[in-house]
């Protein structure tokens, strides 16, 4: 890992980016689903907050403990049977800023050696901690062009951050 501490930055904004795609969401469009099969937006924020959650599991694991087993979860499974369609958009938000906001402390003070230890995945094999924060940061980038895609799709998209002049 060259730079640990722009990559954590870059973990670090994962919060706010989070809240801004959330922004200004009426409830009532939240556990619309846009399309049969496709997560709602409620939906797709709590998967957010529990892939968020399990990742950081693994990573505190993977800083703690020596060789930790890292285990898979059926995200649609989650989805299904954990009732994620009726949570709020602005709690899982809340927590999943709480969670980057707690893990960004924990990784600001680990050493280089800390990034290159590791745990074996128990589907994709052994991953490494810079591998798992890379893995987390694009998890949430991945997943914000899908929920930019639904809020249009709703009518809700985000208001442009700055206006022309």
């Amino acid at each position: 890992m060259s730079d640990p501490t722009s990559v954590i930055d870059r973990y670090a904004e994962g919060g706010p980016l989070l809240k801004y795609a959330t922004a200004g969401l009426p409830s009532e469009k939240e556990a619309t689903r846009v399309e049969p099969g496709l997560w709602s937006l409620s939906e797709l924020v709590a998967h957010l907050l529990d892939a968020d959650l399990v990742l950081a599991d693994r990573m505190k694991r993977v800083i703690a403990e020596q060789d930790p087993v890292l285990l898979a979860f059926d995200e649609n499974a989650w989805i299904d049977r954990l009732d994620s369609r009726s949570m709020p958009v602005e709690e899982a938000v809340a927590l999943f800023t709480a969670n980057r906001r707690w893990m960004t402390r924990i990784l600001h003070n680990c050493s280089e050696a800390d990034f290159a230890r590791s745990g074996q995945h128990t589907e994709v094999g052994r991953l490494t901690l810079a591998e798992l924060v890379a893995k987390t940061i694009s998890h949430l980038d991945h997943h914000l062009v899908f929920l930019y895609a639904k809020r249009a799709a709703l009518g809700t998209a985000v208001p442009p951050r700055y206006t022309a002049r």
